[in-house]
């Protein structure tokens, strides 16, 4: 069965012409730091944001840990929101690998807010942890792919930088946030003293991710890749694909934000089911059946029957993501599923 994959944005496949710019990439040692299209792909995401130095690394994940790493020492507390990825998805790392604690906030729609931060900051006392970063994430996942509002952010870095605080951005979407708002990246690289952008999501590249800061920090983290065994040596022919996706991919996201809105409008009109639309602002639509006789394992079931592939993200939730290998027939099979299926059925 040809399957319609909603899964996630991670499923892509590399187009013809990506993997003609793997195939002829230029390469070396990068672990000597002698990869060209490794020192240019770094090169090039750190002028996108207007920050000093960036670094390859093997996912998000590590991207996200490496920061932690190098912003914190042990027994340090990390400021997040409670459905953050580096809380729910980075199994425990921040404890295991860094030795921190964190400290979950309640979000709206995946952001918090600056009162939210002060509020929560320890005192100074040796009986709490200290406060040492913060974390936010833009696009948030389990917000239904929403914008982190750049005004919001502009005044944490504000405080941050005024209470000695590090902000670190897990920017796995941030390009989606990028087309969706209109916001400059170079905006979004002021807020924050380290960010981590994703080439292997909406971006369309098979593998890799993407750390950027200061010198110093990109220092520091290079040191921590190294003992994680993140350091990779031909890894040219992978930032190849990444060089690629920021000079073709970027603007066709929007291509992708429009398709999930048609999904997300058509799952809203269902009775008993509902979106929240003022998330589904770019690729990610979450659609609650608590209040149908489905479940969010049963209409995941159901739809693969019926060849469309997605994830259960709660027991009443279904996760669906558009992306650059679905069709314009892919998106009007789901639109008629949905009508026929479930408002039949509901």
């Amino acid at each position: 069965m040809d399957w319609i994959d909603l899964r996630s944005d991670t499923v892509t496949l590399p187009t013809a012409e990506m993997r003609k710019a793997i195939f002829t990439a230029e390469v070396g040692d990068d672990v000597f730091g002698e990869d060209p299209t490794i020192n240019a792909l770094q090169d090039t995401v750190a002028r996108m944001f207007g920050m000093e130095r960036a670094l390859f690394v093997p996912s998000g994940t590590m991207g996200n840990q490496l920061a932690i790493k190098s912003h914190t020492d042990p027994g340090d507390e990390v400021i997040c929101e409670q459905d953050s990825h580096c809380f729910n998805y980075e199994g425990g790392g921040p404890a295991l690998l860094s030795g921190v604690q964190m400290r979950p906030l309640p979000g709206r729609c995946g952001a918090i807010t600056v009162e939210q931060i002060k509020s929560s900051l320890r005192p100074t006392d040796a009986h709490f942890p200290r406060s040492r970063l913060i974390v936010l994430e833009n696009t948030h996942n389990r917000a239904g792919g929403a914008v982190f509002p750049v005004e919001e952010m502009e005044r944490i870095a504000v405080f941050a930088r005024d209470r000695k605080l590090a902000v670190h951005l897990d920017g796995a979407r941030l390009f989606n946030a990028h087309i969706a708002s209109g916001v400059p990246l170079a905006r979004y690289g002021a807020c924050v003293d380290s960010l981590s952008i994703c080439l292997s999501k909406g971006l369309g590249a098979p593998v890799g991710s993407v750390l950027v800061g200061s010198a110093a920090f990109i220092e520091r983290a290079h040191r921590f890749r190294k003992i994680w065994g993140g350091g990779m040596r031909q890894s040219g022919i992978l930032a190849a694909a990444g060089l690629y996706a920021l000079s073709n991919h970027v603007e066709r996201l929007q291509e992708d934000h429009r398709r999930a809105r048609s999904l997300a409008q058509a799952f809203a009109a269902v009775k008993g089911v509902s979106v929240d639309l003022e998330s589904t602002q770019t690729n990610i639509v979450l659609v609650d059946f608590s209040a149908s006789r489905w479940s969010g394992a049963a209409a995941t079931e159901q739809l693969k029957q019926d060849g469309i592939l997605a994830i259960a993200f709660s027991p009443t939730r279904v996760r669906l993501v558009t992306h650059l290998n679905l069709t314009e027939e892919n998106i009007t099979r789901t639109l008629e599923v949905i009508r026929w299926r479930f408002q039949g059925e509901s």
